[in-house]
Parts: C-alpha cells; sequence; structure tokens
C-alpha cells in the first residue's frame, strides 16, 4: 500500500468530518463510521499488493517453464497483472 495506515485513518476521519458537515449523512457515532471507512479505504488501497502477491505465486510456480523458454519476469509479470486486474474488475 503507498499509503500509511495512519494517513489512510486521517482521511477516513477528514471524509467522515466533511460528509457530516455538508449533511450528507448523519450518525450519532463518528467513531464507528471512521472506523469502517478507514478498514474500506484500507481494503481498497491494498488491493493492489493482493494482485501483486498472487502474480509472484503464480511466476514461482511456473518458474521453471519460464527459464525453459526464455521469457523475462518482468515482462511475464506486467502481462499477469493485467489479466488479474481485467478479471477481478479492479481499477489501479
Amino acid at each position: 500500500m503507498i499509503f500509511s495506515k495512519d494517513y489512510v485513518g486521517y482521511l477516513a476521519r477528514q471524509t467522515v468530518k466533511h460528509l457530516v458537515a455538508a449533511k450528507m449523512i448523519h450518525t450519532d457515532k463518528p467513531e464507528v463510521v471512521n472506523e469502517r471507512v478507514t478498514a474500506g479505504l484500507i481494503d481498497e488501497l491494498s488491493l493492489e499488493d493482493r494482485i501483486n502477491d498472487e502474480v509472484r505465486a503464480i511466476l514461482e510456480a511456473i518458474q521453471e517453464d519460464m527459464r525453459k523458454g526464455g521469457v523475462s519476469y518482468p515482462e511475464m509479470f506486467k502481462k499477469i497483472k493485467v489479466k488479474l486486474v481485467n478479471q477481478y474488475k479492479a481499477v489501479l
């Protein structure tokens, strides 16, 4: 994830604060809303990390075939990542 969890928490608190101020949401427990928004943001922002981990696992499984075929790791990484991003319908 490109942001620290502390910063994501800050972004969540600011987002909730602005939504409440703009009367777009109403809550009696802003702490609970902050926690849920933080969790949602962390989940979305860590999606690319999870996809990268999955790509590495796939490449590790086919490492021998790649070596035999003379395929470069970065090239295959990009191809598999694009395929997984499309499969998950993710926006990175």
